[in-house]
């Protein structure tokens, strides 16, 4: 049986690159009587009856992670494209946007657009929050307009991972993907002043070879919910409270409002930046008030 991953998936057939050529497929009935469904990223077992012929996917092998929404699989890495301004630095949807990749075990990576937009005292009090978000261990790039250097600054980090690009619309992304691969020549977002955000463009999710590694574009959204994520978890997506969440007194402690709790007790001194605990107390009681699934 040929094997391959699956490079794009669009109107119902599922690219399978076998590291020699494309190859058109559609999935096997079985798969949507067992409620499942081939992914981008997706490592698959598929069959040809005629040299030429589409082929069809006989088996998924394991994934080593799945997003819901993007619908993509086997990820390494995030690259979580924030803009400045137009629409503005938004701490809460980073947050976001980092526990969901945190909760998928996709180490998320922080991307600065339009840099070159902020005024002197804007730029003062963005170094504060960038300096928090590498003191939590977080790789932060900062990007400017018309950047040369850009392409080469991206390359180590790219190179043989497979990266999905997220962000709001708006922000930059297009513009990110136009930059490390001229020949796409995507539309890029018009901002729209009444909403605040872009009008995205992208249709479907695919994988791109870039940098000696591939590279996922994925369709504009507003923001990751937490439908995945159990309220015992959550802490787990905060680096900054996994290290000292082991001083608590009580296992299982949610850092909410059990007694000698380390995390509170590091968000009074300052060690736990005070608005990340207010975004995870946010995140906790969303998580908490969710309907439950049957």
């Amino acid at each position: 049986m040929a094997q391959g991953q699956i490079r794009k998936a669009l109107s119902g057939y599922y690219y399978v690159y076998d590291g020699h050529q494309l190859i058109q497929c559609r999935g096997r009935g079985v798969f949507r009587n067992r409620g499942e469904s081939p992914l981008v990223g997706d490592i698959v077992e598929y069959s040809l009856e005629t040299e030429g012929s589409d082929g069809t996917i006989q088996k998924i092998l394991e994934r080593q992670n799945e997003l819901v929404r993007p619908p993509i699989a086997n990820i390494d890495q995030g690259i979580l494209v924030f803009s400045v301004k137009e629409p503005n630095f938004n701490t809460i949807l980073l947050d976001r946007f980092l526990v969901v990749l945190e909760s998928f075990h996709v180490h998320p990576i922080i991307c600065l657009t339009k840099m070159d937009l902020l005024e002197n005292n804007e730029h003062e009090e963005l170094q504060r929050y960038i300096a928090d978000y590498e003191n939590m261990g977080y790789t932060v790039l900062q990007t400017y307009k018309d950047e040369e250097e850009l392409v080469e600054r991206l390359q180590p980090i790219l190179k043989g991972k497979t990266t999905v690009l997220a962000g709001q619309s708006g922000v930059g992304k297009s513009t990110l993907l136009n930059t490390l691969i001229p020949e796409l020549n995507l539309k890029t977002g018009i901002i729209s002043q009444s909403l605040g955000r872009g009008k995205h463009t992208t249709r479907h999710v695919e994988l791109i070879e870039v940098c000696d590694g591939l590279l996922a574009d994925t369709p504009g959204f507003s923001s990751f919910d937490f439908d995945e994520i159990e309220k015992e978890e959550l802490g787990a997506c905060f680096p900054e409270m996994i290290r000292v969440a082991d001083h608590c007194k009580f296992r299982g402690c949610l850092h909410m409002k059990e007694p000698k709790c380390a995390v509170k007790a590091s968000v009074e001194t300052g060690e736990i930046r005070d608005y990340r605990y207010k975004h995870y107390e946010q995140f906790m009681q969303e998580i908490m008030d969710r309907k439950p699934r049957y």
